[in-house]
């Protein structure tokens, strides 16, 4: 049996796009043990992740704190890893590389490892981790086609207190803290609308929308006790719905990968292909400036996708 390391730190929207490379691997290495360096805050992800056997964490501590530094190489070299995926390539795990497993083969960004390919800024991460893994003779079927499913947990209960039947349209309004110009503003207008067709219409408020939802017409769902819902009953509440709008944000590009028709808002920041949003089931709007993208011109976009 080998010991294969995959590392994976964040962000949510990353760790999204990287999980159909984490299946091909899984399935190019039968009856290996596959391990996954990630962050706490995706710890349970990665240990629901049925393409991972053990989950490492890494808090992410400057590189200056020296204890730290020792402490993590130390974890990693007692596992003696025969192989490393790495799916972050950035500059803190070609350090990891540099220092800690200079030893080991190595497919990713830093200079000199076993298989180095440093990946272009206009190239989205599937189709680099695409292109990387069959040059290391992996079957890619699912690196540009990920299948989030298995995240999906049962919510009956909690559509069954609002008396809620699946179809409803799920609204994604919020974004990453500190970043508002990929907050489209006329939410509230589009659940007006929604509502007034005939259709119920879902929030699922994450710890910093919780205001921002209450604003907006239709049924937020929370817990019992008004906390949020984790990021699998939100998983489990997208899959039912009949449609899905969103902002540039994780939860959307969870519901990209869940089979579930829906419409993704970008501004002009990064190019909506780079997010890899072409390889799920939803369409997208692109413009330079989100407060300059039409009502009319978004619900145009959802009559045709609910059409097709």
């Amino acid at each position: 049996m080998k010991r294969i390391l995959i590392i994976k730190l964040s962000a949510l929207g990353d760790v999204v796009q990287a999980e159909g490379a984490m299946h091909d691997i899984y399935n190019h290495h039968p009856g290996d043990e596959i391990t996954v360096l990630t962050t706490p805050a995706y710890r349970r992800f990665m240990e629901s992740c049925p393409w991972v056997d053990k989950v490492m964490l890494d808090s992410r501590d400057s590189r200056f704190r020296l204890d730290k530094m020792f402490s993590l190489k130390s974890r990693l070299q007692k596992e003696q890893f025969d192989f490393v995926y790495d799916l972050q390539q950035v500059g803190r795990t070609n350090f990891y590389y540099k220092w800690f497993l200079s030893h080991v083969e190595w497919m990713g960004g830093a200079k000199d490892c076993t298989f180095c390919d440093v990946r272009p800024d206009d190239r989205c991460a599937a189709d680099h981790f695409a292109l990387q893994l069959e040059k290391l003779g992996v079957e890619v079927r699912h690196t540009k086609s990920c299948d989030l499913t298995w995240m999906a947990s049962d919510v009956t209960p909690i559509l069954e207190r609002q008396n809620l039947a699946d179809g409803y349209t799920v609204l994604i309004p919020g974004a990453s803290k500190g970043h508002d110009e990929k907050r489209w503003p006329y939410f509230q207008e589009l659940a007006e609308l929604i509502l007034a067709s005939g259709r119920r219409v879902v929030t699922v408020p994450g710890p910093d929308e919780m205001e921002l939802c209450k604003s907006i017409p239709g049924d937020m769902l929370t817990e019992d006790d008004g906390c949020f819902l984790d990021f699998f009953k939100l998983a489990g509440v997208i899959k039912r719905a009949g449609f899905v709008i969103g902002n540039d944000t994780g939860p959307t590009h969870i519901a990209a990968h869940l089979k579930v028709p829906g419409l993704a808002l970008f501004n002009k920041r990064i190019p909506a292909t780079f997010t890899g949003i072409q390889y799920g089931d939803f369409s997208w709007l692109q413009v330079e400036d989100l407060s300059t993208l039409s009502l009319d011109s978004v619900v145009n976009a959802i009559e045709t996708g609910l059409n097709t």
